[in-house]
Order: structure tokens, then sequence, then C-alpha cells
């Protein structure tokens, strides 16, 4: 056993430290509960589907019942799989494809994803900068490499 205080503070202090994937993870991941929070009390709570669907707005953007359970449930997916490195990256990875695909989809359907999550162009704005941005920090991170290898 080592007694040195040095080995062990920078010990400590290593495993302490976060990669990009888990920082990006934690903070994303908190936003998007944060904002499916919010949404059920400044936005729009219903969850109405379909030609009866009903939105509110929330900082501009588009928002109901289930978009705000999506907020949240993906938050929480960010903040589960930021416990390692490569999970984060893995995670974070796994996010941005499926961000990348509602993007194309809201932009395509135009005004909701499924008849049940209205989208405006800000909502695809955004969901495209989260999908760009997680896919980017998922490479950029290295967790990737290390779980091909």
């Amino acid at each position: 056993m080592n007694s040195d205080p040095d080995t062990q503070a920078s010990k400590s202090t290593a495993g302490a430290a976060r990669s990009l994937a888990q920082l990006t993870s934690g903070v994303v991941g908190v936003v998007l509960v944060v904002a499916g929070i919010l949404g059920f009390f400044l936005g729009d709570s219903s969850f109405t589907v379909g030609d009866n669907l009903e939105s509110g707005q929330l900082f501009g953007f588009a928002v109901n019942g289930w978009h705000n359970v999506v907020h949240i449930a993906t938050g929480v997916f960010l903040l589960a799989v930021m416990a390692n490195g490569t999970a984060a990256a893995v995670g974070l990875l796994a996010f941005g494809v499926v961000y990348g695909v509602v993007t194309i989809w809201g932009f395509a359907a135009g005004t909701d994803i499924l008849g049940l999550i209205p989208v405006d162009t800000a909502d695809n704005i955004l969901h495209a900068v989260l999908a760009v941005v997680a896919i980017v920090v998922a490479i950029a991170s290295g967790g990737l490499a290390r779980r091909a290898g």
C-alpha cells in the first residue's frame, strides 16, 4: 500500500475527473429533465393526439405532455449513461442518432411527430444541434474507440 499523500491525491483526482462525453451527458441530461418538468408548468401538459394535438410554448418551443415526457425520459437516459466514459460516449451516440431521426422527421412532417409530439422550426433546429453535438462529442471523446478495441 502506498502511503504517499501526493500519489493518493492524484488517484482521487483522476477518479473524480469526467470525460467530455460524461460532462456532456450530464449537462444535456439535466437541461432536458428540467425542460420537461418546466414544460408541464409553463408550457402545455395536454396529452391529446392526432388531429386534436394541442401544444403550448416553452421558451419559444412547441411542447405538450408527450413532448415533456420525451424530454424527461431522454434526460434521465443521458444521466444514467454518464457513469463512465464509454457508456456516456455510446449513450450520446445513440441519443444523437435518435434525435437526428427526429430532426429529419420533424422537418419532413412540419407540425408533429407521429401525431403525438408537436414540433416547429425552432424544435427542429434545436433537435439538429443536439444530434450533431452528441455525435461529435461521442466520437471526439474516444469512448467509442475504447468500446471497439
